[in-house]
Formats: structure tokens, C-alpha cells, sequence
């Protein structure tokens, strides 16, 4: 069987948005335990944003891009399971989700639901599946506990605030406008600070009674220690992403001196790794979002050719909830 071609964009080089180019490439036939999935949803994640800057660096030229969904179109030899029009998505790496269509191993895909949509997974796949490792395996989520959330008007805030509330916590939302605050509190949060309050860390305590039981904290680098500072003793600092940059070295004296605190920076595919965690992750996320506690807020939708517009508006915080790239 021949190579076909398709859509995709492309990076040769390292660099800001600039680099993200669409292009013809080739696509040759599923090899045995993939399939060719026609993409009909494109998730937008900061992971995206890492491997373009190099950040995270990749093999150039390199695909971008970490989740979509869409149908299966042709099956590999020895796949079992899943049928050609099968409704599917994936979160994971090597990147290069950022096409029209593209091979995937079938071990790693899931049957979508009537629930789901297309858009919905592409939207929740990666950050839903972040929002239950960080919610049932990083630190887990008591009712009753506060809760302090960075960017919690964005994709993955928005699903880990709702989430978080219909387990019985109390989530106080770090958001970096007014606007953003309340869609921040209609997705859950109890409570809202600012970024640039100047008394931030004292508003996040009293809000939550001395200290907050867990941070989620996306951002890295700006905000590590003012995290720290809102904890409660034997409090649970999860460091989940560098927004702001990764976390400089630090003397673990550091967390003795707050409270014997707990620190964790978790990354999702070490929670999904094996076939099992991944379906045990995804059927709780599906079946949340199907019990209607879970809405997947899509704030914005690009044409996939135009994803660098997409990461300049992400990067300059201009987006809001998920964001979706259309094939």
C-alpha cells in the first residue's frame, strides 16, 4: 500500500508561534496494532507551547500536538476491538495531533460515549485526564478541604474546579481579571483571589480558614513559594506545569520550615501508562461528565491552519476554557 498525504502542521525549528507551519505529509498505512483516525477535533494544551519553544525539546521536524478525536478510518493488521466509523480520542505523546489524520496504536485510543461529543473530548481528553490525576491520585481530594486553583478560568481549571466542588471541596480560584473571576465561580469555584493582589497569600488563608489542604499550581516558577505560603500544615503543594517557567532549585528546608509540607510535580502519562489506568481515568471522566457535575467549557474554536494564532492568543491569556482547533 502507498503513502497517502494529509494536512499537518509542522515545526523545523524552536521558537514562538511563528514556527508552526501547515503543510502537506505524507501518511503511510496503519502499521500493525494502529489505525488512521480522521481528526475531527483538535485539543489545545501549554504542552503544546513547550514542545514549539523547546522547552520541551523534540526531534526536528516534529509534529505538535497531544490530543484529538475523530473516526476511525482504516484498520492495522492484528487490531481488535474498534471497527472503521468507530467515534475515538487520545491524549499522549510522541506529538503531532495537529492534523487532518493520523495513525495511533489502538491500545492507546478510547470509544467515545454518546455523552461525549467530538469537540467535548478533544477539549477533555488531556486536560479531563489531568484534572482526575491531579483530583484522585496527586493529592486526594477530601470533602470538606479547601482548594487553591491557578488559572481557573482556563480548560484544565475549569474541569478540575468542578470537579473538585461535586467531591465536597471548597475551591478558590486564582484567576487574572474580573471577567475571568466569574466564569471562574460559575464553574465551581467557591471563592476567587486575584494574581497581582498584592495580599494575595493572606486573602487565600483567611479564605480558607488558616491554610488551604492542597495547591494546584500550573504556572511554576513566579508562584512556588507564594503556593507554599497558603498552605496548612502537612499541606500538599502539587506542581503540575511552568507557565511561568520551571521551578528554580530549592532547599527542601523550604517545606519544613511552612508546616512539614508535601510537594509532588506529577505528569499525566505516568498515570495512564498501562491500558488499565487509562481506561480506570477515562471512565471516571466520562461518567462525571455524563452525570452532568462536569461541563466542558469550550471558550474558543480556530481552524487547526491557523493554530499559531491559537498559541499567541493562549500564551498571551486571551483564552478561556478549552480550547479547540478544527481540522
Amino acid at each position: 500500500m502507498h503513502s497517502a498525504l494529509t494536512q499537518a502542521i509542522r515545526i523545523q525549528r524552536f521558537g514562538g508561534p511563528e514556527v508552526l507551519e501547515w503543510q502537506e505529509v505524507s501518511l503511510p498505512p496503519p502499521p500493525p496494532g494502529e489505525v488512521t483516525i480522521r481528526q475531527t477535533a483538535v485539543g489545545l494544551n501549554f504542552i503544546d507551547t513547550y514542545h514549539r519553544s523547546g522547552l520541551y525539546p523534540l526531534a526536528l521536524p516534529a509534529g505538535i500536538g497531544a490530543e484529538a478525536a475523530g473516526r476511525v478510518e482504516t484498520l492495522g493488521a492484528g487490531v481488535v476491538g474498534l471497527a472503521v466509523g468507530d467515534r475515538v480520542a487520545y491524549a499522549g505523546l510522541p506529538p503531532g495531533a495537529y492534523a487532518e489524520r493520523r495513525n495511533w496504536p489502538a491500545e492507546r485510543l478510547v470509544k467515545l460515549p454518546p455523552a461525549v461529543s467530538d469537540d467535548g473530548a478533544a477539549a477533555a481528553m488531556l486536560k479531563g485526564l489531568t484534572a482526575w490525576y491531579l483530583l484522585r491520585r496527586s493529592y486526594r481530594v477530601q470533602p470538606g478541604d479547601s482548594v487553591l486553583l491557578y488559572a481557573a478560568a482556563g480548560g484544565t481549571g475549569t474541569l478540575v474546579s468542578q470537579w473538585a466542588t461535586a467531591l465536597g471541596a471548597r475551591v478558590i480560584g486564582v484567576v487574572g481579571s474580573a471577567a475571568k473571576a466569574e466564569l471562574a465561580r460559575a464553574h465551581g469555584c467557591a471563592a476567587t483571589v486575584l494574581a497581582e493582589d498584592p495580599k494575595f497569600v493572606q486573602k487565600v488563608r483567611d479564605l480558607a480558614g488558616g491554610g488551604v489542604a492542597v495547591v494546584y499550581d500550573s504556572l511554576g516558577r513566579d508562584t512556588f513559594f507564594k503556593s507554599l505560603d497558603c498552605l496548612r500544615k502537612h499541606g500538599t503543594m502539587v506542581t503540575f506545569g511552568n507557565a511561568s517557567g520551571p521551578v528554580e532549585p530549592f532547599s527542601p528546608m523550604e517545606l519544613a520550615k511552612r508546616g512539614s509540607l508535601h510537594l509532588t510535580r506529577p505528569s499525566l502519562f505516568d498515570f495512564i501508562a498501562t491500558r488499565a489506568d487509562l481506561e480506570t481515568g477515562t471512565g471516571e471522566l466520562f461518567d462525571i461528565i455524563a452525570s452532568g457535575a462536569v461541563r466542558i467549557a469550550i471558550g474558543q474554536r480556530y481552524p487547526l491552519r491557523d493554530a499559531a494564532r491559537a498559541h499567541r492568543d493562549l500564551e498571551g491569556r486571551r483564552t478561556t476554557g478549552a480550547t479547540v482547533l478544527e481540522p
